[in-house]
């Protein structure tokens, strides 16, 4: 699912030129992505375009000030290095408390259970695309960056 999503914004980076659901699936076919994977793909893309029309993008309830305090399902879910990576987005201005929920809301989604930090970066950039919120080239490729790599936000 997640190299679909990878796909998708790199195919269809630009705000307008997302196709619609029955031709997008049979273009992910074409290119030879599996039947499993699009539907899981275009599931969670649709949970996404939910999450974003349901009031929960709405920053009247939301101050800059606020902390997140995650329950024990979020806690186990979201490793310690995806919620520091949240952080490091939220605090260098990346991403606003909106945005994050909406992030964490959309990791929570999966039906893993655990959310590795490479799964959540691609996660970040799913919202941030779809909310057709400007992304930083730094922020591009750390979001980009390969799963190996000592991630740059602990230094």
């Amino acid at each position: 699912m997640f190299d679909i999503l990878v796909y998708l914004f790199e195919t269809y980076a630009q705000p307008g030129a997302f196709p619609e659901t029955a031709v997008l699936a049979r273009k992910l076919s074409a290119v030879g992505f599996e039947q499993d994977d699009i539907a899981a793909a275009l599931e969670w893309l649709s949970g996404l375009e939910r999450l974003g029309e349901s009031g929960l993008c709405d920053a009247s309830g939301v101050s800059a000030s606020a902390q997140r305090v995650y329950c024990a399902v979020e806690l186990a879910k979201l490793p310690v290095e995806c919620r520091s990576f949240l952080y490091f987005l939220e605090n260098a201005g990346a991403i606003d408390g909106i945005l994050r929920e909406m992030i964490v809301e959309s990791a929570m989604a999966l039906r893993e259970a655990s959310v590795p930090l490479d799964r959540l970066k691609i996660i970040v950039l799913m919202v941030l695309w779809r909310r057709h919120e400007p992304v930083d080239m730094l922020l591009l490729e750390e979001l980009l960056s390969a799963e190996d790599d000592q991630p740059s936000f602990i230094h």
